[in-house]
């Protein structure tokens, strides 16, 4: 038997990566962890109570149905309907055991080896990950100097064997919000040459405004070339009960299921319950998160506009800052050095583009306004 990558470079989670960093530190002040994009919060007392009863029903270990459970997927397409607008069908939802799950299904449903999937630059460091793991062309669409994608410059890169574009809004790593009119050329484009978009909208709550992200779900034919993926995650603070989902077409869902058959059957029962409640219980729990993160963000931007240490901050937005180090060396000696001396966990921009652009993600959502004032004196260290 061999034990060796399939691949001819060793791939690692640069969220391990980064946690492996901490060990190296030898100051004993308190870590300002900016590394890992989840929820330090508790969840909501209401979902935490509903959790706590089904650990004692009968049925709560029990597997769900594979598509997911029937008042989930109801109450998801009423929380699509208030968000967007739109009318979705309970058999539009797949629920998944999260939002990286349900980009693997649908990829991996719609392309085979040969096949290529665009995605943007910077890149969510997973999407890239998996495709390639899954013997995928990468095609990366860079971001404009507006830091969004340009839909000619995405057509010139298109081939034949490209089956769908990717576009994640919030961004991850850069927070750029794509408007809903870029959104709809994108899918004009998608339509023309008979791909597929797909628009991850994990931070979709965290957009600092109630309009629809979009129109797409309007449109009478979007089912044809539209799939929309979700996260319960931070939307409800329950990044380990692994939930998220799907929107798309019945028969696109049916050809994913058969994945998730192989690969984890079904989202876990408990989380889909804690879902459920979620999103009829504590919609004003919610919007509280969604402000006070967008408060943090705001003072994330004037603490960051002065250029401490020379970081310069060039966008920002849901949980993230895209900021340039200012130094002439490799970012992952940057990154090493705000650990070991600064007492700072930021992931490098290295996980999230081709080359080192001398950029690192700041994930300033669970900081408070204490920390913000203790990472601008550490950036501002010597």
């Amino acid at each position: 038997m061999r034990l060796t990558s399939r691949t001819t470079e060793q791939i690692h989670s640069p969220i391990g990566e980064a946690f492996a960093l901490v060990g190296l530190r030898t100051n004993d002040r308190p870590l300002l962890n900016l590394s890992q994009a989840a929820p330090s919060f508790p969840t909501a007392p209401v979902i935490a109570a509903r959790i706590a009863e089904v650990a004692g029903e009968p049925s709560g270990g029990f597997y769900a149905p594979q598509e997911g459970l029937p008042h989930v997927r109801a109450a998801f397409a009423d929380d699509l309907h208030a968000a967007y607008g739109a009318t979705i069908d309970v058999d539009e939802i797949l629920i998944t055991a999260g939002c990286n799950q349900a980009f693997c299904l649908v990829t991996s449903a719609l392309a085979e080896a040969g096949d290529e999937i665009m995605i943007p630059a910077p890149f969510y460091f997973n999407h890239d990950m998996w495709l390639r793991l899954d013997g995928l062309g990468v095609v990366h669409l860079p971001a404009g100097d507006d830091h969004l994608p340009d839909v000619d410059d995405a057509r010139r890169r298109l081939t034949e064997h490209t089956r769908a574009i990717v576009l994640v809004t919030p961004g991850n790593p850069t927070g750029v919000t794509i408007p809903p009119e870029l959104l709809h050329s994108f899918a004009d484009l998608a339509k023309e040459r008979g791909i597929v978009l797909i628009v991850d909208e994990t931070y979709r709550s965290y957009r600092g405004t109630d309009e629809p992200a979009h129109r797409l779900f309007e449109r009478p034919d979007w089912q044809d070339y539209v799939v929309s993926l979700h996260s319960f995650s931070k939307e409800l603070a329950i990044p380990g009960y692994r939930v998220g989902a799907v929107v798309g077409a019945p028969a696109l869902l049916a050809e994913a299921m058969k994945l998730l058959d192989c690969v984890a059957i079904c989202a876990p029962r408990i989380g889909q319950e804690a879902v459920a409640t979620g999103l009829r219980e504590a919609g004003e729990w919610r919007r509280d998160v969604a402000a006070r993160i967008g408060k943090m963000q705001v003072l994330f931007d004037s603490a960051l506009a002065a250029k401490p240490g020379g970081y310069e901050l060039v966008t920002a937005g849901a949980y993230f800052g895209w900021v340039r180090h200012p130094f002439d060396e490799p970012t992952a000696d940057v990154v090493r050095r705000l650990v070991t001396k600064h007492d700072v966990l930021v992931i490098p921009g290295t996980a999230f583009t081709p080359t080192d652009e001398r950029f690192l993600r700041f994930s300033f959502a669970n900081l408070d306004e204490a920390d913000i004032g203790e990472l601008v004196a550490r950036l501002s260290e010597r």
